[in-house]
C-alpha cells in the first residue's frame, strides 16, 4: 500500500494517522493543537476598540475588520497546509485522506497547494478529533483508497 496519511482536524486540534494496509487499524503519528482558536475574542485582542471621531456630535467605536477567532482558525488551517506541503515534499506520504469539521474543511482546502490537493483521495466533513483511533476508523471506508 502507498504511504497514506489520514488528517483529522478542527479549528483547535489536528491529528495525523497512518495505516499499514488498506484494511488495517489507524496509528497516530502526529498531533497539533492551536489553543488560540479556543480563546474568547476579548482574550485574543489586546484591549477595547478605539474611538473614531466624526464630524458633528461625538463618534463611534472602531470595529475590527475581521473576527479575531476566525483569523486564528484561518492561521491554523494555513499552518496545517504548510506542514502537509513540507511532509509531501519530504516523501512522508503519497496519498491523503482528510476528515474535518465542515467549516474548517473549507478553510483547509483553500490553503492546500495544488500538489497536495492532487494527493487527496477522500474527504469527510465530520468532527472526529476527540474520538479514539478505532472509532475514527469506523467513519472511513472499509478499505482505504490506494493509488
Amino acid at each position: 500500500m502507498k504511504l497514506t496519511w489520514i488528517l483529522i482536524a478542527d479549528s483547535t486540534r489536528a491529528r495525523v494517522f497512518t495505516a499499514d494496509s488498506s484494511a488495517s487499524p489507524l496509528e497516530e503519528i502526529e498531533g497539533f493543537t492551536h489553543s488560540e482558536s479556543r480563546l474568547h475574542d476579548r482574550e485574543i485582542t489586546s484591549d477595547l476598540p478605539g474611538k473614531i471621531k466624526s464630524t458633528g456630535a461625538g463618534g463611534h467605536a472602531f470595529e475590527q475588520p475581521t473576527d479575531p477567532k476566525k483569523h486564528e482558525t484561518d492561521n491554523f488551517a494555513h499552518s496545517l497546509a504548510q506542514h502537509l506541503e513540507k511532509a509531501y515534499n519530504e516523501n512522508r506520504f503519497e496519498q491523503l485522506l482528510i476528515v474535518a469539521a465542515p467549516t474548517f474543511l473549507g478553510l483547509l482546502r483553500s490553503h492546500l497547494s495544488e500538489q497536495v490537493k492532487k494527493r487527496v483521495r477522500f474527504e469527510l466533513n465530520k468532527e472526529l478529533t476527540l474520538l479514539s483511533a478505532d472509532d475514527i476508523r469506523q467513519h472511513l471506508p472499509q478499505y482505504l483508497p490506494n493509488l
